[in-house]
């Protein structure tokens, strides 16, 4: 039994080149379902987003679609979500997702992608929350970001203990025991701290 309820997963909302990140969100889903956990995500129903929705919804998981006005209008929700809330902005809507969920898991995907990250990890940097943030970076997805990350460090844009603000794991099976593992150490710190 994990101690997180929910899960906020960003990906992207297109399949990519690449057809195991497809078949490694359905996997996510899944696994979420099958272990009670809530899929909170920006309730598209295409891309890496409508995969990681659907192998929750098929496993009979709680799936909340978290999306703005200017998106719902653009897509026809096609999911029996479990929830769906449309907000009025895209900055509100990332509020609600960092307020629903108990860590974020980052999957392949585009410019809103990076977007969600740099908001959880600017907000964990400045301590509004504690909240793990696992990039799964299976075939080095997420490495180019990792070099990135790495440059502003050399140059002295950010401290060295910044990178600690995004763990990476190359496997879809270990994205819970490792925020698991991350809330108990954090747990441990608190205690001690």
């Amino acid at each position: 039994m994990f101690k997180i309820k929910s899960l906020g997963v960003f990906c992207g909302s297109a399949d990519g080149k690449n057809p195991r990140y497809i078949k490694d969100a359905l996997k996510l889903g899944q696994i979420l379902a099958k272990n009670n956990i809530r899929l909170i995500y920006g309730a598209g129903h295409v891309g890496m987003m409508g995969a990681v929705a659907k192998g929750a919804l098929n496993e009979g998981g709680m799936v909340v679609g978290i999306i703005n006005t200017l998106l719902q209008d653009r897509e026809k929700q096609i999911f029996k979500l479990s929830e769906l809330k449309i907000l009025p902005s895209l900055h509100i809507r990332k509020d609600a997702m960092l307020e629903s969920s108990d860590a974020f898991c980052v999957l392949p995907g585009g410019i809103g992608t990076l977007d969600e990250i740099f908001e959880v990890m600017t907000l964990k940097q400045l301590g509004e929350h504690h909240k793990p943030i696992i990039m799964y970076n299976a075939e080095g997805f997420w490495n180019p970001l990792r070099n990135v990350i790495d440059t502003l460090i050399g140059e002295g844009y950010i401290r060295p203990e910044h990178a600690r603000l995004l763990t990476y794991v190359d496997r879809i099976e270990d994205i819970l025991p490792t925020i698991e593992s991350e809330i108990t150490a954090c747990e441990k710190q608190s205690e001690t701290g």
